[in-house]
C-alpha cells in the first residue's frame, strides 16, 4: 500500500489550481487559464502509481473546477478540452505504459562503462516522454546515434525539440522494429518489462543491451547494474543471440 496517497493528487491539483488562480489574475481569458490547468494535470498525472490514479489526478481539476461554480460562464462544450487536451498528451493506449515518467540527472551516470558502445553507435530511448532520458543518453554517449520513440504527438514534438541532437519520431514503442539499435533505453513499470526483454531478444542482434531504469527483467539474470545516487538501479542486460532467438527465462 502506498501510503503517500492521496498526497501526489492534493499537491497535483494544487499546482492546477495555482496555474488557473495565476493566469486569470494576469487577465487571462478564463478557457485559456482552464487549458492551461488542464495541461499542467495531465502532466503531473505521471506521479501516480497506478493507471486509475494517474486520471484521477488528471481529471481532479476539471472536476473541483466544475463543482466549485467558478467556470459558470463557461459554455458546455468547454469542458470538454481539458479531457481533449489530456486524451492527446496521454493517449488511451499508452496508459498501459509509463509515460512521462521522467529519467532524474545523472541517473545514467556510469552507463558507458558497463556497457560501452563503439563511436557511431545507434541507442534508442524507447518512449522517450519529453527528452530527459534522451538528454542522459547523450551525456553517457556524446559520440552515439541517438534516437526516441515516442506514442503522444504533443511530447513528442517536446522531445525532438529539447533534443536537437536525436532523431525523435511518433511510434508505439512495441510495434516499432527495434533491431540495428546496440543499446536500447527503458523507463517503463514492473508490469512491462518481461514484454520489453522479449522484444530485445526477438530484435536486437547478439551482444545488444536492453537497459532499465529502476525495473529489472523477473528471473532473467542482469549482465550489470548501476546504483544511482537516489537509491534507484539501471539494470543491463545483453542479448546472447541474433534476432528471431527464442527467449529464455531463468527457472
Amino acid at each position: 500500500m502506498d501510503r503517500r496517497w492521496p498526497l501526489p493528487a492534493l499537491l497535483a491539483w494544487a499546482a492546477c489550481w495555482g496555474v488557473f488562480a495565476g493566469l486569470r489574475m494576469l487577465g487571462a481569458p478564463l478557457l485559456v487559464a482552464i487549458a492551461a490547468g488542464g495541461v499542467v494535470g495531465a502532466a503531473l498525472s505521471a506521479i501516480g502509481s497506478t493507471p486509475w490514479r494517474r486520471v484521477f489526478i488528471a481529471l481532479g481539476f476539471p472536476l473541483s473546477l466544475a463543482a466549485s461554480g467558478i467556470a459558470g460562464a463557461l459554455p458546455a462544450w468547454g469542458w470538454l478540452l481539458p479531457l481533449g487536451l489530456l486524451a492527446l498528451v496521454y493517449p488511451i493506449n499508452a496508459w498501459r505504459d509509463a509515460p512521462l515518467f521522467p529519467t532524474p540527472e545523472g541517473a545514467l551516470n556510469g552507463l558507458a562503462a558497463a556497457a560501452p558502445l563503439a563511436a557511431g553507435a545507434r541507442v534508442l530511448d524507447a518512449g522517450c516522454g519529453l527528452g530527459a532520458g534522451l538528454r542522459e543518453l547523450h551525456r553517457a554517449y556524446p559520440h552515439a546515434v541517438l534516437s526516441g520513440l515516442e506514442w503522444s504527438w504533443p511530447l513528442r514534438f517536446t522531445c525532438a525539440w529539447r533534443c536537437p541532437f536525436a532523431t525523435v519520431r511518433r511510434a508505439d514503442i512495441w510495434a516499432a522494429d527495434w533491431s540495428g539499435f546496440d543499446l536500447v533505453y527503458v523507463f517503463q513499470r514492473p508490469e512491462s518489462m518481461a514484454r520489453a526483454w522479449a522484444k530485445a531478444q526477438r530484435d536486437l542482434r547478439a551482444g545488444g543491451w536492453l537497459a532499465s531504469l529502476e525495473f529489472e527483467v523477473a528471473g532473467v539474470a542482469a549482465h550489470a547494474t548501476l546504483d544511482c545516487a537516489d537509491g534507484r538501479v539501471v539494470w543491463l542486460y545483453r542479448c546472447a543471440s541474433g534476432p528471431n532467438a527464442t527467449v529464455s527465462l531463468m527457472s
